[in-house]
Formats: C-alpha cells, structure tokens, sequence
C-alpha cells in the first residue's frame, strides 16, 4: 500500500525547540522524527511515500536530496577515502512523491490535494507523521479487511494522565479523582483508508471531524485497539523523553530491530 504522510503543520508546540526546523524533520537520536516512521512502514513492505508538504517543505525535500546513508550507518573507509563499504542501507529501495499541499491547510485538504497520486488505489495508509508506535500495522490492516469499513484508526490510550470533575449545579465541586490511560482512546493518527474516502471529504473539511462523523452514520469507520507502545510528539517534553529512550537503546518503535 502507498503511505500519505502529513508533515506539513507548523508544529508550533515544538516552536521552544526551534523556530525554523519543520516537526518532521526534528530529530530523535541521530535521525528525524519522519525517518523513524518511513522506516516503521518499510518494514511492514510499504515503501511507496507521499508526503504532503506544506510549512518548511523546502526543508523537507533537501534532507532526503541530500540523503547519506554514511551519517547514519556503519560503514567502512578505505583508499585513502576514495571507497566506502556500507554495511547496511536504509532507503535505497523507497520511492517517495514530495506534494506541496499548502501552509495552512488541514489534513482533510491535504489528503485532497494528493488524491491524484492515489488512482488506481484501492486502499492507502496515512499517518499524522507525529506520533511513534509497535502497532502491528498487519494486523491493523487485517482488521481492516474484516471489518469492510471505509476508514479505520488506532485507538491508543493516552501516555498521559489527566484528572476528571465533577461539579454540582452551584459550582462546586464534588469530586477529582485521576483518570486511568486504559478508560479512554484517543485517535493515535494511524490510518487505513478506501478510496471511498474521498466521498466523504468536502472542501474545507477536516478529515476526522465531518468525513468521520459521515463514516460514523452509516457504520463505516473502524478502530483498531492498541494497548501497546504509543507516543506523539508534541511538545519539548516528549522529544525529550523519546530522545533519552533512543539513547537507552529502548525504543519499542522500532520494530524493524526484533
């Protein structure tokens, strides 16, 4: 299957960590975060990439343009530097569409603007491009199939916790109490989708909020549970935390490595 991939937004939560850097390109060891998914897909066999483009896509294009394999793998010089040996590759074999799909627009207009670049698909993945995962993409897929939805997503539980209210009519509050990741999912930003989807998707439209609630009438949009490893990357503090996991060598994203 082709993969979308939404990389786009001006990620502006990570702005703390830099000002120019679009999120897809901000790093996790010595690799960007786009990287560290493209290589998820790869392993599943779907190395076919579209990549909707839109804030600092100049930057986007020039890392893979400008692509070595040396900076990131092993390799061996000799002659002097005139022959180097690498010892495994990571992206000879991908073919990615760079799609320049606007500064401001959402993901529903994104997937739009790549429509042309999907014919003849009768299924595609896409991806938030934000977020780390060990989903079992082949069992998501499986179930997919089964299902015989237009659409389907993960549904993760939240790497964070939060504390639920309870507030009686004169403003009071009558209970707080935590509550628990494994109460409540969340969209974890990893989709199969039909092609069918583009009915469902009107100019303007966010995708997961009308073309969802669509899918939602007429009993067609499915949800994987996944109670494993799930991450995004939204603000300092998780770049941080899936920095010092790659530094620890535990990195259950990467699931090319078992």
């Amino acid at each position: 299957m082709k993969v979308v991939l939404f990389c786009g937004g001006l990620g502006t939560r990570l702005r703390e960590h830099s000002d120019t850097i679009p999120k897809p390109l901000v790093m996790i060891g010595n690799r960007p975060i786009i990287w560290h998914l493209m290589r998820y897909y790869a392993h599943y066999g779907h190395k076919e990439f579209i990549l909707c483009l839109g804030y600092r896509g100049d930057m986007v294009r020039e890392y893979f343009l400008n692509y070595n394999e040396c900076i990131s793998n092993d390799f061996t010089l000799s002659d002097g530097g005139r022959k180097i040996v690498l010892h495994q590759t990571d992206i000879h074999d991908w073919r990615i569409t760079f799609v320049d799909t606007g500064l401001h627009s959402n993901i529903g207009q994104r997937l739009l603007r790549v429509r042309k670049y999907l014919e003849g698909e009768p299924a595609f993945l896409a991806n938030y491009s934000d977020g780390l995962s060990d989903l079992p993409l082949d069992r998501m897929i499986a179930d997919f199939e089964a299902k015989k939805v237009v659409a389907s997503f993960a549904g993760v539980n939240s790497s964070h916790s939060f504390h639920t209210v309870e507030v009686s009519p004169d403003g009071l509050a009558t209970r707080v109490g935590a509550l628990t990741n494994g109460e409540i999912l969340i969209n974890g930003g990893y989709f199969v989708l039909r092609r069918e989807i583009f009915d469902y998707i009107e100019e303007g439209d966010e995708l997961v909020e009308r073309p969802f609630g669509r899918l939602i009438e007429k009993r067609l949009l499915g949800v994987y549970r996944h109670s494993g490893f799930w991450r995004a990357m939204d603000t300092l503090k998780d770049k941080i935390t899936l920095d010092r996991m790659e530094a620890q060598g535990v990195c259950p994203w990467m699931t090319w490595k078992r």
